[in-house]
């Protein structure tokens, strides 16, 4: 993503859809390759939607009692060894100091794939009685794990996430609390990226290394792949146990703390670009920017000062009286033209055109990013609601459009040839699965697809498992994944 490419068309999706996800990266100005291998920069204008993202995802977060705290980038190579599981499943991810200040150090340090060892360290001085839980703390922050392939947003070495970590006195208050934060994750989705996302239970083979359950959502990509969107994974008691976390009950008996912990990362912007953007660049929900209307005041040397006078005025209004920010463009070095290509790149949602002749009329002209819409609005006292519901109106659509996809390409399938075939055709695929990860495994070797997860609302019926022919008692997500 360099500037050479930055100018260069948009590479249809239907021609390759993944020089088309780089394209719109490029062409929105969103991110770039860093100087360190799999590492990206996120530009500004990149930076402001995760910035939306913290904004929405921190204020929900408090309202459910999380407190935010931070904990350090290295993390001393024997914690990560406390917990078998986890420890083997991050073995191949992570980066290790060896050597810092010229010398060669007593005890190598891991740089944090994820915190749970250093935090529960630290938890286990912070707790003591029950009446010390629930404890609930979040983290903002950045991790790395040592990725061989890796593409902005959705794949790098070095990402931002939040990862929030919880004890309970109870299993039953973990389960409970790791089903509600991923019910947050849900929420989010729907309301603000306008993602729909199928909810549910991953396999033992796909759980977090170390958890007693993991539950994720799903997102279905328009070339038909998934996206684990997030995660939210019961610990048990496991890491209590690896980190000594023992509290006195209410019966004044010890007992270990049950765990939850659960994360959202910049990977959550990569299914946002590749959920709604089109062959003219990206397209943002409304509620994803700060910024979800810019107005270009179309001037002349001769009246420019009248025109932008106007136009601010204009804007204010908007903004005092819908909440919305609003973006006036008044660059005199950029022709108009070129400004409505540069916000339609970069997938603003409602542009607002305004000129003498508007001025004039008592009218405004606006065109929906995600339509290409062009509708003449009266200015006078109903002009901000009006306003407000176009932009309400682009949100709803966005997500009746991915829900509709996810919808009509969401088939069942009982025999296997029916089977690769929907899977081959990017499908997300409902099928039986007798429960074995032997299987689970079999089928990702032969076609590449994966178990996405067990859903929620997954109906209990006889069947055979799509592979093997065995007994099943319901059927699973399959597809083939980022």
């Amino acid at each position: 993503m360099s500037e050479q490419t930055h100018e260069k068309a948009i590479t249809p999706r239907a021609e390759d859809y993944s020089q088309w996800y780089l394209d719109i990266i490029a062409a929105a100005d969103l991110a770039e390759y860093a100087p360190v291998k799999g590492c990206m920069v996120i530009k500004p204008y990149g930076y402001a939607i995760w910035e939306q993202v913290q904004k929405i995802l921190d204020a929900k977060f408090k309202q459910e009692g999380v407190q935010n705290a931070y904990f350090p980038l290295l993390i001393p190579e024997r914690f990560l060894k406390r917990e078998a599981q986890h420890v083997e499943g991050f073995a191949p991810e992570v980066a290790v100091v060896t050597h810092a200040g010229g010398e060669k150090l007593e005890e190598p340090l891991v740089i944090r794939p994820t915190s749970e060892t250093i935090m529960y360290e630290v938890f286990s001085g912070w707790v003591h009685s029950y009446r010390d839980l629930p404890l609930l703390i979040n983290q903002w922050a950045n991790v790395v794990r040592w990725e061989m392939k890796t593409k902005p947003f959705l794949r790098t070495t070095e990402f931002l996430w939040q990862e929030g970590h919880t004890v309970h006195v109870t299993q039953e208050e973990a389960d409970a609390y790791a089903r509600k934060m991923l019910a947050v994750y849900e929420w989010f989705s729907r309301e603000y990226m306008a993602i729909p996302v199928v909810t549910g239970q991953k396999t033992d083979n796909d759980r977090f290394a170390g958890a007693l359950k993991t539950y994720c959502c799903e997102a279905m990509m328009q070339d038909g792949k998934a996206l684990q969107y997030a995660t939210s994974h019961n610990l048990g008691d496991n890491f209590a146990k690896a980190f000594n976390i023992q509290f006195l009950d209410d019966q004044n008996t010890m007992q270990y703390g049950w765990q939850t912990s659960w994360g959202l990362s910049t990977r959550s912007i990569g299914g946002l670009i590749m959920t709604h953007s089109d062959d003219k660049g990206l397209v943002l929900p409304p509620r994803m920017t700060a910024t979800p209307i810019v107005l270009v005041p179309v001037f002349t040397a001769d009246n420019k000062e009248e025109v932008v006078t106007k136009a601010k005025e204009l804007a204010d209004m908007i903004t005092v009286q819908t909440g919305y920010g609003i973006r006036v463009d008044d660059r005199e070095h950029v022709r108009v033209g070129e400004k409505f290509f540069e916000w339609e790149k970069k997938g603003v949602p409602l542009r607002i055109e305004y000129g003498p002749k508007d001025i004039a009329a008592g009218h405004c002209v606006t065109v929906r990013r995600d339509t290409g819409e062009k509708t003449i609005i009266t200015i006078d006292d109903n002009f901000p609601s009006a306003i407000k519901a176009v932009l309400e109106n682009i949100q709803s659509h966005l997500y009746e459009a991915a829900e509709q996809r996810l919808v009509a390409n969401t088939v069942e399938a009982n025999a296997w040839e029916e089977f690769v075939a929907a899977i081959e055709d990017g499908k997300f695929v409902m099928a039986h699965w007798d429960g074995t990860t032997e299987t689970e495994k079999k089928i990702k070797e032969e076609i590449g697809a994966t178990i996405r997860c067990i859903p929620f609302n997954q109906k209990r019926e006889e069947g055979q498992c799509i592979k093997t022919g065995n007994p099943s008692d319901g059927r699973v997500l399959f597809a083939k994944a980022y």
